[in-house]
């Protein structure tokens, strides 16, 4: 009798927005063996804020080194108490973060925050991607590549928006410009963990992701890589001059970053020289973790989405968007990342801050959910706006605000979450709708994260209002198992991501199909609420919302009959 060949087993670390999360699978048939989340210790759930200043939001770059000991540690030590399982047979691991998130950074890759000098200045800490404080700056590196005929904008909707590298850091430059000085570099966190996992965070050796440069820091091969020195000059004197102290080539992340340093192998308990992929967003290897593939959007729902695409062929400039980069999620395909500022974050700041008390006893979004699913849609007369922390698409402006139409005095607390949760599929939905418009088919929707995996209310409403049905990862933990999925490649177990997934990625039986009468109902709110969206969002003038609430009314009066 042949003898078995042992199983083999990659690791993915997911860097989340309040914590970091380690995933032990089998790269076999992508079976999770052992998962570990550690919460970020510092500030409100991980995030660095000032109440000075709601746009800020910032996190302390030593959570992200003591999470990947904690959690990866962790995993290993679970998995050993499996038969059979032998920590020798890891044979690559992948990491995935939040972005843009940069780092402040020395001459040896050390964050700026790590130090004595600058250890609790804000502006020294990672800048969390929900950082809005560079709104300013984001509107005149918009303003300048237009006025200047610059071609940066083409491949990120044509906007250049607060959340992204170049803004967060000019705004460093201006609001603490101590800080700026000293740092020698700036790093995405998706470049710095792979990096001191290898032992390399050296700013001009480490290597440098696709993913972060393409859809953040206006990076491209076709103009041979970042903005030039002559249009950051247009900005400032010293962007240009940092801009001789970046990268030159960014790189898919099938490609390894490096090999696992010795002294950190082990604090985990693994080999020395374990390959160690290039990094990316969490939203990206999400995608991949989901099965992504042309025509298929994944959308992962959280305190925000992002909604991923691949193309094989070129694809038009796509107003609004937040990128579209050869190689950003699948090596060899164009990715296309869209997504919602708020979505998670919306549902979280209603039950925490104007929950009554009715609901709030106990599990309140479980309270609140279970009243909202008896309600018929249009039933409350609401109608909301989904940008309680500004709009990422399809009007990449981070100064919009949330709103809410229709209510009375007789408005009920369940009526206002459903509105919310229907708010956030109407912004689902105008994504969808600008793929389409501009070429990109979009013929399955799979969704992951949280939300999709725990909450059928919600995924309904997403059916129902999109019109279409509403797939489910088979993993509750889609960004590490893609994290996963790309060690798995760079370990040789796999030529590539595609082929990966062949193995490792699914969907659940259960598939969310539309109710024809609510999605009729919801066509006719849409309607409205694009004439909200239009109107606020500064496209169209404000007499379009003449009659909205009228309307309402309307639809209300029908759904209660």
């Amino acid at each position: 009798m042949a003898k078995r060949s042992a199983a083999k087993y990659a690791i993915g670390v997911d860097y989340g927005t309040n914590s970091v999360r380690a995933l032990l699978v089998d790269v076999a048939s992508g079976e999770e063996i052992a998962t570990h989340a550690y919460p970020y210790p510092s500030g409100h759930e991980g995030i660095l804020l000032d109440p000075r200043d709601p746009n800020l939001a910032r996190q302390d770059p030593a959570d992200y080194i003591k999470g990947f000991f904690v959690s990866v540690g962790t995993v290993v030590q679970m998995a050993s108490k499996r038969r059979g399982f032998d920590a020798a047979n890891i044979i690559g691991i992948g990491v995935d973060t939040t972005g843009s998130t940069p780092i402040p950074v020395d001459k040896a890759g050390t964050p700026l925050a790590l130090g004595k000098k600058f250890g609790k200045n804000l502006a020294a800490q990672a800048w969390l991607w929900k950082d809005h404080t560079g709104h300013a700056e984001a509107a005149q590196i918009t303003e300048t590549a237009r006025r200047s005929g610059a071609p940066y904008l083409a491949k990120c909707g044509g906007t250049y928006s607060s959340e992204w590298f170049w803004s967060k850091i000019w705004h460093c430059l201006r609001s603490a410009p101590a800080v700026f000085h000293a740092a020698h570099s700036w790093v995405e966190c998706a470049d710095f963990v792979p990096a001191y996992l290898c032992g390399n965070t050296d700013p001009a050796r480490l290597t440098r992701g696709i993913c972060a440069a393409g859809h953040k820091a206006m990076y491209s091969d076709s103009w041979r890589g970042l903005p030039s020195k002559a249009f950051l000059m247009k900005l400032s004197p010293a962007l240009a001059d940092l801009r001789d102290r970046l990268y030159d080539q960014a790189v898919p992340a099938d490609q390894p970053a490096g090999r696992l340093d010795a002294a950190v192998a082990r604090k985990v308990g693994l080999a020395a020289g374990i390959p160690v992929a290039t990094g990316a967003f969490d939203a990206h290897m999400g995608a991949v973790g989901a099965g992504i593939r042309p025509g298929t959007l994944v959308k992962i729902i959280g305190t925000s989405t992002c909604d991923m695409m691949v193309a094989k062929n070129a694809v038009d400039d796509i107003p609004g968007v937040c990128g579209i980069v050869p190689g950003s999620i699948v090596p060899g395909l164009i990715g296309l990342e869209a997504g919602q500022s708020a979505v998670g974050d919306i549902f979280n700041w209603f039950t925490r801050q104007l929950c009554p008390p009715a609901y709030a006893d106990g599990d309140a979004h479980g309270n609140l959910t279970r009243a909202a699913e008896r309600l018929r849609p249009g039933q409350s007369g609401l109608l909301a706006l989904d940008w309680n922390n500004g709009n990422r698409t399809i009007l990449v402006d981070p100064l919009l605000t949330g709103l809410l139409v229709g209510q009375t005095l007789h408005t009920t607390a369940p009526e206002v979450y459903r509105a919310l949760v229907e708010a956030t599929a109407f912004g689902a939905f105008t994504i969808i709708r600008r793929f389409e418009e501009y070429g990109v088919k979009v013929r399955e929707v799979i969704n992951c994260g949280g939300i999709a995996d725990k909450n059928p209310f919600i995924m309904q409403v997403y059916a129902d209002v999109c019109n279409r049905p509403m797939k489910i990862s088979r993993s509750a933990q889609t960004c590490a198992l893609g994290a996963a999925m790309f060690g798995a490649v760079v370990g040789g177990a796999y030529e590539d991501v595609e082929a990966a997934a062949e193995s490792m990625t699914g969907v659940k039986s259960q598939v969310y199909r539309p109710a024809s009468f609510a999605a009729k109902i919801y066509a006719q709110l849409y309607t409205l609420y694009r004439r909200l969206h239009d109107s606020f969002g500064g496209v169209n003038d404000a007499a379009a919302m003449g009659g909205i609430m009228k309307e309402l009314i309307r639809i209300r009066d029908h759904a209660r009959q």
